[in-house]
């Protein structure tokens, strides 16, 4: 037995800072081709739900039910990239001009906070947080004039989330869905750190992507799988594409989503076939997961 001791030396421990915000646009529900996220100011995490509502029977509290927890929050910056004006309700028809009141993309979010304590200070470690199928409600957007005390305009913006299922057949099956979740550099393995990093973040060849969360898991369980994505083929008479069937790669077609091996067309000009890798698997760097499909 032991006992129990406070405020030891290198256990004052702390969280602080935001950085190294990245969007990641949502497309039939993959979140590829991240950027970005420059300016952040303050990412608020404000769940709700998770409240209980009582019962009463014989007299007595029977019992109690807790209502479903979802991830709401708010995103606070100095700017935004432009591929989020999508998710702001913002569309684009003229290079330069800007048309509100329009749908709003679904989108994910990563960004990163600071870990401290007394002896090593913010260079203990870091948390990085991922949010999936969230969306932005409008917000208020205050000019204010120039005077002797500027301030740039901070924007702000509410978001609201639709959790993401677990792979129903896979290890976190039991799991229930969920639009958040975060990783502690201080207690991971610092290779699989990296390699959900290279995801994230992209590496020379790979675009940076949200990966799902039970991909995002499965880096965590051990050492993932390279698989070596095969290159589709395309018969320009036809505008017929075929897509290999490879062991640890999902390829994408825009406009159809995720598909399995076979042949799908005709396909319209100029359209990018990706690939990406499925949970417990990883492209090696480099790698070509993407092709550009013209006619010719």
């Amino acid at each position: 037995m032991t006992t129990l001791a406070w405020d030891q030396v290198g256990e004052h421990f702390y969280q602080t800072g935001v950085d190294r915000g990245v969007l990641y646009l949502a497309t039939d529900g993959v979140y590829d081709s991240g950027v970005a996220w420059n300016g952040l100011t303050t990412v608020t995490d404000a769940p709700t739900g998770a409240e209980a509502t009582a019962f009463y029977a014989d007299n007595i509290k029977y019992l109690s039910l807790m209502s479903i927890e979802e991830w709401k929050g708010t995103i606070e910056a100095f700017t935004y990239p432009d591929e989020f004006c999508e998710c702001d309700g913002s569309a684009q028809p003229e290079t330069g001009v800007y048309v509100g009141q329009q749908p709003r993309r679904m989108f994910g979010f990563s960004w990163r906070t600071r870990l401290g304590n007394d002896t090593e200070g913010e260079e203990l470690g870091y948390k990085i947080h991922m949010v999936w199928g969230a969306k932005a409600s409008p917000s208020e957007k205050a000019y204010a004039t120039i005077s002797d005390s500027p301030e740039p305009l901070n924007f702000s913006w509410e978001a609201w989330t639709i959790p993401v299922g677990f792979d129903p057949d896979g290890d976190y099956a039991d799991l229930k869905p969920t639009s958040y979740l975060c990783i502690d550099s201080t207690k991971v393995a610092s290779a699989d750190l990296a390699e959900l990093e290279d995801f994230l973040y992209g590496t020379i060849s790979v675009d940076p992507a949200l990966p799902t969360p039970d991909e995002v898991l499965a880096v965590f369980a051990g050492a993932l799988t390279v698989a070596t994505p095969a290159t589709p083929t395309y018969d320009s008479g036809t505008d017929i594409i075929t897509i290999p069937g490879t062991t640890g790669v999902q390829y994408y077609i825009p406009g159809v989503g995720d598909v399995a091996a076979g042949a799908y067309g005709p396909i319209a000009a100029n359209t990018y076939i990706k690939a990406r890798p499925t949970a417990g698997y990883k492209f090696p760097d480099p790698v070509i997961n993407a092709w550009l499909i013209t006619f010719s």
